[in-house]
């Protein structure tokens, strides 16, 4: 199907949200769901949590996005499906590549981060896959920071292998590194704002700075974080991807995940990234950035990566995660301030041999708090205990309030071994590496009140070091 001369075809203007304008949301949609772009720039960020891709429903007044529980949209004619499928006109045409209760979704997170576009996804590690997915091709290489989760590591060391792809793990704290790191096959640079488990602050300032001096996007996992804590796009972040699984959603619902994209890059000033500035063969030839200017990859996300790797999200999932991302700014902050009250007792208590929290004036990376994450170091750490391997898993099992599970970011408190469990297929290099050595465990702290908190925690430290 032809679509017309690159000049012909509408072009999306920078600084709008996927679904605001362009081919990702119907005109009625557009019209009366969410805030224009150029008011959202002017309201604040528990008003946008609230309001960013949201309006009464223009069918039935419904105040809550629906959820749009449907395959595939009705065309009008023949020619208006044409015109949908060539990108010369807006509307839905299928639930893998947009729906509307998706899209309101992409709309609120790309506010939040001060985005482009976005393209919300099936979890947090699909979105990962997204995010480098219009970048790599086969024998490219992605240069990534040790510190990451487990399964990161994983994705990045084994599992990209499978497209041709590899990836160089550095140590982000030396910048000559991830230079001496890149060649004339790297894509991207990827690092955590926040890393799990540790809780390591990324310096991404100067991270950014270095990703632009050799012309490469650089992709940063902003899920520990949220855009309240950290506003890596400000940053000079190309791409910001998420679980919203964490703490987007906050209550332990649903899997989900989402890559928002600033618009700012230059994909045609290399010739290294040819399916995003060249003519395109898995879409007609359309060379995405000629047409599409500042929102190519968003669209290229998901007319070529949606619809080819099918990693779509559910509406329901979208449902459930917007509602959460109502309350974030609160639920972030009680996240925060309890983390800084068990942190500084955990330090403290002699059954404990450290404490990896940065908001902590003894950690290495405290200085970064004020620079990165202003409002706070996140709600995730680790706590060193003494006894080892045997008093951590005694410790696990001993807790009433904190949740032994393989999640993070609710509003419950959470714990679990990484060497065993999150980073048991690393090598005991990679455990170290990344921050989850064998006499860890990690805590993520919930918002019940901390002082049941401490007091779970102490009883049950009494049991895993007794004797």
């Amino acid at each position: 199907m032809a679509l017309g001369r690159a000049a012909d075809r509408p072009r999306a203007a920078p600084g709008h949200c996927a679904g605001q304008e362009g081919w990702l949301a119907s005109p009625q949609i557009r019209m009366t769901r969410g805030i224009p772009m150029t008011e959202q720039r002017k309201l604040g960020f528990d008003t946008l949590q609230i309001h960013a891709g949201a309006a009464p429903d223009p069918a039935t007044g419904a105040r809550q996005v629906p959820i749009y529980q449907s395959t595939s949209y009705v065309f009008k004619d023949a020619d208006h499906a044409a015109r949908l499928f060539g990108l010369e006109e807006v509307g839905y045409i299928y639930s893998r590549l947009t729906n509307p209760t998706v899209s309101a979704l992409a709309d609120r997170l790309c506010a939040l981060e001060g985005g482009a576009g976005a393209v919300c996804c099936s979890s947090g590690h699909a979105a990962q896959i997204m995010a480098l997915f219009p970048l790599m091709g086969p024998g490219c290489n992605v240069v990534v920071s040790t510190r990451l989760y487990g399964g990161s590591v994983t994705q990045f060391s084994q599992t990209i292998k499978r497209f041709g792809w590899s990836a160089r793990f550095v140590d982000f704290d030396d910048l000559d590194a991830i230079a001496a790191a890149v060649d004339d096959d790297t894509r991207a640079i990827f690092c955590e704002s926040i890393s799990n488990p540790g809780g390591y602050i990324t310096d991404l300032p100067e991270v950014a700075k270095l990703a632009d001096r050799v012309g490469l996007p650089l992709i940063v996992d902003n899920t520990l974080a949220t855009p309240y804590l950290c506003n890596p796009i400000a940053q000079g972040a190309t791409l910001v991807v998420h679980s919203t699984t964490k703490y987007l959603t906050g209550n332990g619902t649903v899997t989900g995940g989402a890559v928002i994209d600033s618009g700012k890059f230059d994909w045609s000033a290399s010739g290294k990234f040819p399916s995003l500035a060249a003519p395109e063969p898995a879409y007609h030839g359309l060379n995405f950035h000629e047409a599409l200017g500042a929102m190519a990859f968003t669209f290229h996300s998901i007319a070529v990566g949606l619809r080819d790797l099918g990693m779509t999200m559910n509406p329901q999932a979208a449902h459930y995660t917007l509602m959460g991302v109502e309350t974030l700014s609160l639920r972030m902050a009680r996240h925060v301030a309890n983390t800084e009250k068990v942190a500084s007792w955990l330090e403290a208590d002699p059954r404990i041999d450290r404490v990896t929290w940065a908001g902590l004036p003894s950690s290495p990376w405290h200085h970064r708090v004020a620079k990165v994450t202003p409002k706070g170091a996140g709600a995730l750490f680790t706590v060193g205990v003494k006894g080892g391997y045997d008093a951590c898993v005694k410790l696990v099992d001993s807790l009433q309030l904190f949740s032994h599970v393989a999640n993070l970011g609710d509003t419950r408190s959470l714990i679990i071994h990484p060497a065993s469990t999150t980073h048991r297929q690393l090598t005991a290099d990679q455990q170290m590496a990344a921050g989850a050595e064998a006499d860890l465990v990690r805590l993520s702290i919930g918002i019940e009140d901390p002082e049941d908190l401490i007091a779970d925690l102490d009883r049950a430290l009494d049991i895993a070091t007794a004797g």
